[in-house]
């Protein structure tokens, strides 16, 4: 175990290193690009491979090969990136692969620019491809948190047999920050006897998403939509900061929840009964977070890098038993813990009293 100074971009790459990861395919775009770079030059002292595909394209589909082997795979790009690898991702959903793919979001619609942004949270959590599946998603806020949910997102992958998407940001990708490089624990044995073969000597197995009639088609769907059940009621995850006696939520992930935390100091100090759920799993939403607010707060904020997506997978959570206001910020702009705090003593008309 050793403490080190790495930017975020990095600290994900040692992650994957340790995690067992041993086969990366993608094509640089900023500001992800330091993810490739770092297992570059580090994968090859760990019998590693870094391919730069031909396109995204190309790149998700490597992954889509290398991931039937049972071998852990990763790629990483950012919004318009992963756009491209949307069809690639669907198909790795049928074909219950594992995989891990970062997404170091950056700000659209379009090529955007290079800000930190949220923007991407539909397309991530929604599935941005075609059909009827599911990603499971991780959204750090720290770097800590960087190297930690990087590790158990090849771990949840595995034990799923699905894709695992990481979504952080361009604030948190550039960023150097401490990390602690904690040993890695040792992973659960996993079943791999449906990986393919055919090899001489080898049963013959072959791993494919295409349905040959429409009742294989149905049962195939039930399937999954019964696997994704089970990880919503085994994998939800969030924190809490100042819920115990909140009148009033924040809710937000990645960079704006460690915003956010300042913001409930600030409004605790002025007597403001603030609290914070951060989202840790986007999806599965944590929605059992929210069951012993629901009937008692009196008003919740989104604070969110876009026009308003993850607000509402919240008011869905609270089924709307109270107001849920949006702050939002857009453009690579970050809000400051003041604006926020401004913004929710306005919306609810708190005439704050500085405690004694």
């Amino acid at each position: 175990m050793e403490k080190v100074l790495l930017k975020g971009n990095e600290i994900i790459g040692e992650a994957a290193i340790r995690s067992g990861c041993r086969l990366f395919f993608g094509y640089p775009i900023t500001p992800s690009t330091e993810v490739v770079e770092y297992l570059s030059k580090h994968f090859p002292k760990h019998g590693g491979t870094v391919l730069q595909a031909e396109d995204e394209i190309g790149a998700i589909n490597m992954c889509y090969g290398a991931a039937t082997t049972g071998s852990r795979v990763m790629t990483a790009s950012s919004g318009p990136g992963i756009s491209l690898k949307q069809e690639g991702l669907s198909f790795s959903a049928a074909a219950e692969l594992p995989m891990v793919i970062v997404n170091v979001n950056r700000c659209g619609p379009g090529l955007g620019g290079l800000g930190p942004a949220q923007s991407d949270y539909f397309q991530s959590v929604k599935g941005g491809g075609h059909g009827d599946y599911r990603l499971i998603v991780l959204a750090p806020s720290k770097a800590q948190e960087l190297y930690d949910y990087t590790m158990e997102a090849f771990d949840l992958a595995d034990k799923h047999r699905n894709p695992v998407l990481i979504l952080t940001d361009g604030f948190l990708g550039q960023t150097m920050e401490p990390v602690v490089l904690k040993d890695r624990p040792k992973a659960p044995e996993i079943d791999r006897s449906w990986t393919v073969g055919g090899c001489k000597g080898r049963e013959k197995r072959i791993v494919a998403s295409y349905s040959l009639t429409n009742e294989i088609g149905e049962a195939n769907n039930l399937r999954w939509e019964a696997k994704y059940k089970d990880i919503q009621e085994k994998e939800q995850r969030w924190e809490e900061f100042h819920t115990e006696d909140a009148e009033y939520l924040l809710v937000s992930y990645g960079t704006t929840g460690r915003i956010c935390k300042s913001t409930v100091l600030n409004a605790r100090k002025k007597g403001i009964k603030l609290g914070l759920i951060r989202p840790i799993t986007l999806w599965p939403f944590p929605e059992k977070a929210f069951v012993p607010h629901k009937d008692r707060v009196k008003g919740i904020v989104t604070v969110e890098l876009n026009t308003g997506q993850m607000i509402e997978d919240v008011k869905l959570a609270v089924e709307c038993k109270m107001p849920v206001e949006l702050y939002r910020r857009q453009g690579g702009m970050l809000p400051t813990e003041h604006e926020i705090l401004d913004y929710l003593e306005d919306r609810f008309n708190l005439s704050a009293v500085e405690e004694v």
